[in-house]
């Protein structure tokens, strides 16, 4: 298509149409006059852009409200926006599971599956999981996978633009897999691939802890610990998507390494092995005292961590998840700490989201990309 200009008809019957979507999608089966108020267009250029959306699918005429059809004379047309006709993918891959959430095109999950794998599989392995559990949601679904809009996809690792793994260590074969390509291969949609703790901080303030802050850091804590960012309501991934790689700062000299600071045996830990580090935590509520200094230990490291992050970020909010959300004694201690280094101390929570917050995050990505295509107009944005 040619460049649009100010005064091309063409840009102009576009931005009607995303006004009046936008309008139809936040509206409760609004009629023309109600679209017409609302949008400040004329009632025959909203007439118009009706029938055109009518046609594409995306809109549906709404049967009459109860009442209205015992009026006297032909009630109003109210017309809705159809959220099923289409549907959206967010997307899990883990050290340990597979994880898949299935929604229409307003965000509301429909299905949900989870599929367990090792963590030595193989990268080829892994996407097969992802496969089966995609066709086993469509299939319960009933949902063709012609009807899928975008698909959203959280990892660990370092991300870039096109969806390649440039760093992976948590993942066997994860390091320069183009996971973007060879997602759509297999899904003919756009595939949105993001690092899992970016994916998270999206979801927490879609659904989650953080949902009145625009201002939050998402810590997936673990052994090697990752962050995601917003500010001002915007993902910060950095220039490269390296943003928030706090697992990296044990590199500045440390004494010990992050699978040694939970060690109570001298032994280092796997970094992916959560059971044994759950062991650790339980056994220090016990009252084990190798286990309670492994445990403070482990608190001050991963306070160091966020700290760096609050201290260049001055974020409004601070979520903890990953598996040490569900771990007692956690907020507490880092709330104190933090204090204790920070100018201005955060607000501290746990995930309201549990381990479904990487596949809500990357659903939310998949939502925000068919958003962009429906309501955005070569860089003109309607008004909401």
């Amino acid at each position: 298509m040619g460049r649009l200009t100010g005064g091309d008809p063409s840009l102009l019957r576009r931005i009607n149409s995303a006004v009046v979507l936008y309008a139809l999608r936040d509206g409760d089966s609004p009629t023309l006059t109600d679209l017409v108020q609302v949008t400040g267009l004329s009632r025959p250029t909203v007439e118009g852009v009706v029938e055109g959306l009518i046609e594409s699918g995306l809109v549906v005429e709404a049967p009459a409200e109860e009442g209205e059809a015992r009026r006297q004379g032909r009630p109003a047309r109210r017309f809705r926006f159809r959220t099923e006709a289409g549907h959206l993918l967010g997307i899990e891959i883990g050290p340990h599971r597979v994880a898949v959430l299935l929604s229409d095109l307003s965000g509301r999950v429909t299905g949900s599956a989870v599929r367990e794998v090792s963590e030595t599989a193989s990268a080829e392995e892994r996407l097969e999981r992802v496969r089966a559990a995609v066709a086993d949601l469509l299939r319960r679904a009933g949902v063709p996978r012609s009807s899928l809009r975008a698909v959203g996809v959280g990892t660990p690792g370092i991300v870039e633009a096109d969806g390649t793994v440039r760093l992976g260590t948590a993942l066997p074969g994860w390091t320069g897999l183009p996971l973007g390509d060879r997602l759509r291969r297999s899904f003919r949609c756009p595939v949105l691939v993001e690092n899992d703790a970016n994916a998270a901080v999206v979801a927490e303030h879609w659904k989650g802890a953080g949902i009145d802050s625009d201002d939050l850091v998402f810590v997936l804590a673990g052994l090697s610990p990752g962050a995601g960012s917003l500010i001002s309501g915007r993902l910060h991934r950095g220039y490269g998507g390296a943003a928030g790689e706090i697992g990296a700062l044990h590199l500045l000299g440390r004494e010990a390494t992050p699978e040694e600071v939970l060690s109570t045996t001298g032994e280092p830990l796997h970094p992916l092995d959560e059971t044994a580090v759950a062991r650790v935590f339980a056994l220090a509520r016990e009252g084990d005292q190798r286990a309670g200094e492994a445990v403070n230990r482990f608190i001050k490291r991963l306070v160091h961590d966020v700290a760096a992050l609050v201290l260049a970020l001055d974020p409004e909010l601070v979520v903890v998840g990953g598996w040490a959300a569900g771990l007692d004694g956690l907020l507490d201690p880092l709330r104190a700490e933090l204090a204790r280094y920070c100018l201005r101390p955060p607000r501290v929570a746990l995930s309201l989201l549990g381990e479904a917050v990487v596949a809500t995050g990357a659903l939310r990505l998949a939502m925000d990309h068919v958003e962009e295509q429906l309501f955005a107009v070569e860089g003109v944005t309607a008004r909401r």
